[in-house]
This record gives structure tokens, C-alpha cells and sequence, in this order.
């Protein structure tokens, strides 16, 4: 897929999974304006050492843990198997499907909409636990008839708790940006990209 193809498929699912958090925001705040702020597309207050700390460990806790998930998924198809022996031909390609086909599209409805929604109907920890759990369960559901059961349950469970902690630093830490989170999950779908485009993983 060149990448041209994977520009125009970074716009529509960006185009989607904006759909509804715009339509609710146009619905129930009546404005034209401050959208991007309201899901969070917005700078953090500050980069403290705290914001910093917080999505340098979680993206490397994300990363290792990344490795034995791609160990476990060698021989099924995922989102990047598509780069699978392409070499650094593949770098502009696996950067528009890391940084904005999934990571972007995917922080604004899970991060920026459906958190903040959640947070400000039953509170952030409950808000968080359950944007990250079904955030996880979407995850495992994808591969639940590809491989066993168990494995299927890690994904699931990692994948939410790297969610609960992507919630955690955009609220907590960022006050209400997505731009922590969107940098991890950027960086998290990258790696899973040049394991593919190398074969690293075989």
C-alpha cells in the first residue's frame, strides 16, 4: 500500500471516529468553536518532570510488553502485518498508520470522548476504568477466534491497562490533553510496525 493509500485512510478513519464526538458536541453544547479543545487536542499546561516521567515509563512499560504480545501474534495477521518484509521502504507508510490511521483516530474517541464523557457523568476513576476496559475488550475481541482463549485474555488485559494509564496521564497529568497518550500509542504501533517491516519477530 503506498503512501498516498495510507494518507487517504488516515483522513476517513480520523473522519469516523470524529463523527460521533462532534455530533454530540454540536447537540449538546451548541457551538462552532473549541471543539478540538473539548476532546482534548490541545497542549498540556506544562512538561513538567511528572508528565514527562509518567509517558516515558508508561511507553516503555507499553513497549516490552509489546514484545512477548508480538512473540504470541507471530503467525496471525494484525494491523501491521501489511508492512511484513518491506524493509525502510515502509518507514513513511508504517509512520502515517502509527501516528494517525490508529493512534490519532482511536485517542480521540477512546481519550478524548468517551473518557471525558465518563469522567464527568460517575468520576475520572470510574470513567477511566471502564473507557480502559472496553477499550481492552474491543483489543482482545479482534483476535479471540485466531488464537487461544488465554492469550486473547492478556491482550485483552494489557491493552486495558495500558489504556487506564494513557487515561491517567491525560487527565492527571496533562490536564485533559490527549497529546500523552496520542505520543504512546504513536509510538507503541511504530514498534509493532518496523518488527513487521523487518521481520524481527519470526
Amino acid at each position: 500500500m503506498n503512501v498516498i493509500n495510507q494518507a487517504c485512510n488516515a483522513f476517513l478513519q480520523i473522519a469516523l471516529f470524529t463523527f460521533l464526538p462532534f455530533i454530540w458536541y454540536r447537540i449538546r453544547y451548541k457551538k462552532r468553536s473549541g471543539f478540538l479543545e473539548w476532546i482534548g487536542l490541545k497542549r498540556p499546561f506544562a512538561f513538567n518532570r511528572s508528565l514527562l516521567g509518567f509517558t516515558a515509563f508508561t511507553t516503555v512499560a507499553f513497549l516490552a510488553v509489546s514484545t512477548g504480545i508480538l512473540y504470541a501474534l507471530k503467525d496471525v495477521d494484525t494491523a501491521a502485518s501489511k508492512f511484513t518484509g518491506m524493509g525502510i521502504a515502509a518507514l513513511p507508510g508504517a509512520l502515517i498508520y502509527a501516528f494517525l490511521t490508529t493512534a490519532l483516530s482511536e485517542e480521540i474517541l477512546f481519550r478524548g470522548f468517551f473518557l471525558k464523557r465518563l469522567s464527568s457523568k460517575f468520576g475520572f476513576w470510574i470513567g477511566n476504568f471502564i473507557q480502559s476496559t472496553v477499550f481492552g475488550l474491543l483489543h482482545g475481541a479482534m483476535f479471540i477466534s485466531k488464537i487461544h482463549p488465554g492469550k486473547a485474555f492478556l491482550i485483552l488485559a494489557f491493552t486495558g491497562m495500558i489504556a487506564w494509564c494513557m487515561g491517567y496521564a491525560n487527565e492527571k497529568k496533562a490536564g485533559g490533553s490527549i497529546f500523552p497518550s496520542w505520543i504512546i500509542h504513536g509510538i507503541a504501533n511504530l514498534f509493532s510496525g518496523i518488527v513487521a517491516m523487518f521481520c524481527i519477530i519470526s
